[in-house]
């Protein structure tokens, strides 16, 4: 008889997290006319706050949508009830790693589905950190049911356009076909080009794969991965990311390109380094896990170029 390997943790999807695109065809619940998207936070207070600064300068009508991830760093019980009261003035979306606080199951680790580029010794860290973040998590009142009761993705509609909030792709919350890699393929263009179909959107904005990309599809729509809001995304650079879709541009987007009405845009979170460098030391000192998986980017970004991150169709 053929034995079924087990799944590993931190590399494999629980069946829960997968939704279809199909699901995404329902009506939009936030209309606006600026969208602001904020994946993969990770725990970086300074960037929350300086975020929010932003967002509150915007305007006219204006909505922010925390994209998953916002926790991951935040182990130090203040730091994640900081977290915990700023998003919870906004819309969310849970994503795997609050998707895993808020479950006591066992078996999935980080429930990050890393694909087979990344490191058995970065997931076998990244699995450390979220039981870390647990044992945090338990000791906040009310964290795990507040968690669990975010959806999983969310439908918006800005000038007439829906747009699919994921935290991964069109089919999982863990997914990663519209990472910055899948993404650079031709067999990954096609999946992606079919999946504004059925969900019947002209804008996918994702994070989770946690390198920025902005993919243009002749005639179908706009994939725009923020990457991370509160860790660089470029090479040289100390700043996050957050996508902004809406009916007017924002005077410093780094990259931004035209949907009919909508500017589709990414938006600098330059948030205070050196506060952060410190708050990270001292709950991540050097030779724990997300010091050394992690330390190298926050200080000097990672090894891509913001020259990557924009793609015609």
């Amino acid at each position: 008889m053929q034995m079924i390997p087990s799944p590993i943790p931190g590399r494999s999807c629980p069946v829960d997290y997968r939704y279809g695109a199909g699901a995404l065809s329902t009506p939009a619940t936030l209309c606006t006319d600026s969208l602001w998207i904020a994946g993969g936070l990770y725990g970086n207070g300074l960037a929350l706050r300086r975020l929010q600064e932003m967002f509150a300068a915007d305007r006219g009508e204006a909505a922010l949508v925390f994209n998953g991830d916002f926790h991951w760093f935040d182990v130090a019980e203040e730091s994640f009830a900081e977290i915990e009261r700023g998003v919870a003035l906004h819309a969310a979306t849970r994503g795997n790693v609050e998707t895993e606080i808020s479950q006591a199951r066992a078996g999935a680790g980080c429930g990050c589905a890393y694909p087979d580029w990344v490191d058995d010794a970065d997931v076998a860290r990244s699995n450390h950190i979220i039981e870390r973040l647990k044992e945090t998590a338990r000791r906040v009142p009310g964290t795990a049911a507040r968690l669990a009761a975010l959806p999983m993705y969310r439908i918006a509609q800005v000038g007439g356009q829906r747009i699919a909030i994921v935290h991964g792709d069109a089919e999982s919350l863990a997914g990663w076909s519209f990472s910055q890699e899948v993404l650079a393929t031709p067999a990954g263009r096609d999946a992606a080009a079919a999946a504004f179909r059925t969900a019947r959107v002209k804008v996918f904005a994702s994070s989770h794969t946690c390198l920025p990309v902005l993919q243009e599809f002749a005639g179908a729509g706009v994939i725009v991965n923020n990457g991370a809001a509160g860790m660089p995304n470029f090479a040289a650079t100390a700043y996050g990311l957050a996508t902004r879709i809406a009916l007017t541009p924002h005077a410093n987007a780094l990259y931004r390109t035209r949907l009919g009405p909508l500017h589709v845009e990414a938006v600098p979170i330059d948030y205070d380094a050196a506060a952060w460098h410190a708050a990270f030391r001292a709950q991540w000192p050097e030779g724990s896990d997300a010091h050394v998986s992690y330390w190298r980017r926050i200080v000097h970004g990672p090894r891509y170029g913001l020259d990557l991150a924009q793609r015609a169709a």
